[in-house]
């Protein structure tokens, strides 16, 4: 099936001509006709198979100008990256077509995008934080609302959105389409679809996370510690020029500041690196630079997998493997979308066969292990988190005190008491300086 067998616009397909696509996905041919004819849908599907496109096509298809400029249509996405990638795509498929489509997310000045939302539009991606903020202070108006789409559902709890989602989902009409996506089915976001959605949701699966996707050869190195890691890293990079577009993970911030010192000045204006503690415009800038291939590699935390959108990405190398066995599957989803073959490698230490076990099983897939090359330089050098940890008990001895004195000391001289009888007669002569006698009885 190809995109002009739809029932799709002219705008529409003069659009996707020129972002070059022509085929759809299984998601996308799966969802286009269920959306079409107004259900409520819960898409299961993962990273890289084509869920914004899914959504995006016909709902775009069902709208038309309005004189209000409320939106009609909202984007829920938990991240920042996530909503500049869809509206992205949103404003390329729009380009001609009579549609304002805009964008808004925290972590910035809210008047320029209060401003913009208050001069309309039809088309609003956002993330829930910021949405909120608007809708609170009076300057988005979303009685207007005709189809809610809230992308990547499962991650947006786990990231704690559950009590903004339910504010904003109070506020909408109660007259909509409900379109959820996520990559899992947790048992969170089917309590949320009972209380909040259509009882009678239609549910569409394609590629469910813990399927290996087909497109993506996966291979992996078993290696000693962080800088045979490097190594084995500078020594792929070096040897393999279709290595064009690499997306490294690893496990931490600290760790991806580590290794981008370790590669900085190796591979000189190659190397990019992502993760929270940059800033903003710092982030979307790497991105970018990656995008057009400034950057050969980026070197990211897991912010990335599930946060951003960067097309034909050669190669996924986990250099360090995900804690949570799904991250696995969303980091080697950026690789292999819409279709396409990808590559993805993990190199895997000793202390991370239990994380490889787990990935394994919830995949049902054992990942082939391959020699590492036999011109790879094995360090000896471990970081202070892989020297081995000796644990023994110290019990401090007692140490006296320098300043206490014996146990028993003589008592201070008005504590010293000596019981003495003392005649009535005595305590008188103290007391008067005379003697005094007791008046004789009568």
């Amino acid at each position: 099936m190809t995109f002009s067998e739809l029932n799709l616009s002219a705008p529409l397909l003069k659009a996707l001509d020129e972002m070059g696509y022509t085929t759809p996905t299984t998601i996308q041919q799966k969802a286009f006709s269920v959306i079409m004819s107004g259900q409520d849908v819960c898409g299961i599907a993962q990273t890289g198979t084509g869920k914004t496109l899914a959504y995006l096509l016909p709902c775009l298809r069902q709208l038309t100008y309005s004189k209000e400029r409320n939106p009609q249509m909202l984007v829920l996405v938990p991240t920042r990256e996530l909503v500049v990638q869809v509206v992205e795509a949103a404003q390329k498929l729009t380009a001609h077509m009579s549609l304002e489509v805009a964008g808004v997310y925290g972590g910035v000045n809210m008047n320029p995008q209060r401003d913009m939302v208050e001069r309309g539009l039809d088309v609003l991606v956002a993330t829930p934080g910021r949405l909120f903020d608007l809708a609170a202070s009076g300057s988005l108006r979303m009685k207007g609302i005709k189809k809610l789409v809230i992308d990547e559902m499962d991650e947006m709890l786990n990231l704690g959105f559950r009590t903004q989602l339910t504010n904003i989902l109070d506020m909408l009409p109660a007259r909509r389409q409900n379109l959820l996506f996520s990559a899992t089915m947790p048992e969170e976001l089917t309590s949320l679809i009972h209380d909040y959605f259509n009882s009678n949701i239609t549910r569409i699966e394609a590629a469910p996370a813990g399927q290996p996707l087909e497109n993506i050869q996966q291979t992996a190195y078993a290696v000693p510690n962080f800088y045979t890691k490097v190594n084995l890293l500078e020594l792929l990079l070096q040897q393999h020029e279709q290595m064009s577009k690499v997306l490294v993970f690893v496990a931490t911030k600290s760790l991806a500041d580590q290794l981008y010192e370790q590669l900085e000045t190796k591979f000189p204006e190659q190397a990019g690196i992502i993760h929270s503690n940059k800033e903003q415009n710092y982030r979307f800038n790497t991105v970018r630079q990656f995008q057009n291939g400034t950057y050969r590699f980026i070197i990211a935390t897991d912010i990335v997998a599930r946060g951003i959108d960067i097309s034909e990405v050669t190669h996924v190398i986990n250099f360090d493997l995900p804690e949570v066995p799904e991250n696995y599957i969303h980091r080697i989803g950026r690789t292999g979308r819409a279709d396409k073959k990808g590559i993805a490698i993990s190199f895997i230490t000793e202390r991370e066969q239990e994380q490889q076990q787990k990935i394994e099983t919830l995949m049902n897939y054992q990942i082939p292990m391959i020699p590492i090359p036999e011109n790879l330089v094995i360090s000896s050098v471990l970081t202070p988190d892989e020297e081995p940890k000796v644990y023994m008990k110290v019990v401090p001895a007692v140490q006296p005190r320098k300043d206490a004195g014996a146990s028993f000391h003589e008592k201070k001289a008005k504590n010293q008491k000596v019981n003495v009888r003392v005649s009535h007669a005595d305590k008188m002569m103290k007391k008067y300086g005379k003697p005094k006698k007791r008046p004789k009885k009568r």
